[in-house]
């Protein structure tokens, strides 16, 4: 796979799984745009690293979840770069408890980030791509929204939600060159997996046929496939990433 000169914006880019798929597409020589909300050392440390190595990465600050901030994330990646070829939906937050725990503010929240900040970057991002008649998005889900998860009822339905976008935005894009995909991660190690407690990592890898968690990279490669010229056939699917966890 070549990325030589297409442009890609992942959202959620400075930390974990972003992080790596923003590093991976860098890699495959993309012009890459990364967005963060708060993570702003991060976003500059990665951007440091990445330009050392001769590659182009640019970052912006905003909050998907807003609709005029997501606007302006995609107005300023053209701008810096003349084109959007790839967006990468990965934002993404948790506010994990039992539902008569959950307040209405953490609910909405997730849906907002998780869900509605797709929603907006697809729709500001699809204008462009829609003219280019050329495009890809890749929205990153999880196996909850497959299977659920106990206490992650907000998470969970964000999650779901995606794999609903991401069918009818195939749907409708179909015919102007533009594939719509989403991964389903499993139990990825990143910085969020690193502080459960020893007891959960223990179910969820008794629950796993390889016996292992998996590796941000992992999934980067995936998002790169469904990216790249080779899925070129492959739209309103759903790749799950997570080591035999889910099988249907």
């Amino acid at each position: 796979m070549d990325f030589n000169g297409k442009v890609v914006l992942v959202t959620g880019g400075a930390k974990g799984i972003g992080q790596a798929i923003a590093k991976a597409f860098a890699l495959q020589n993309a012009i890459v745009v990364i967005n963060y909300n708060s993570s702003s050392q991060a976003a500059a440390q990665f951007q440091s690293a990445m330009q050392s190595l001769g590659h182009t990465v640019h970052i912006l600050q905003g909050n998907v979840a807003n609709y005029q901030e997501s606007e302006a994330l995609v107005q300023k990646t053209v701008e810096l770069c003349g084109r959007l070829d790839i967006l990468v939906n990965n934002a993404g937050i948790t506010k994990d408890t039992l539902i008569l725990r959950m307040n209405e503010t953490d609910f909405d929240q997730v849906i907002d980030t998780n869900l509605k900040g797709a929603w907006n970057m697809s729709k500001h991002a699809l204008k462009v791509m829609a003219k280019q008649r050329y495009g890809r998005i890749v929205n990153i889900s999880s196996v909850v929204g497959l299977i659920g998860s106990s206490g992650q009822s907000n998470y969970a339905a964000s999650k779901a939600g995606l794999l609903g976008l991401t069918k009818s935005l195939a749907r409708e894009y179909a015919k102007r060159g533009i594939t719509i995909n989403a991964i389903a991660p499993g139990f990825i190690q990143t910085q969020m997996t690193e502080v459960l407690d020893s007891a959960v990592v223990d179910y969820y890898l008794a629950q796993i046929p390889m016996g292992r968690v998996g590796q941000a990279e992992e999934v980067a490669h995936a998002v790169c496939f469904l990216a790249s010229e080779e899925a070129s056939y492959i739209t309103g699917q759903v790749l799950t990433v997570d080591g035999g966890l889910v099988m249907s």
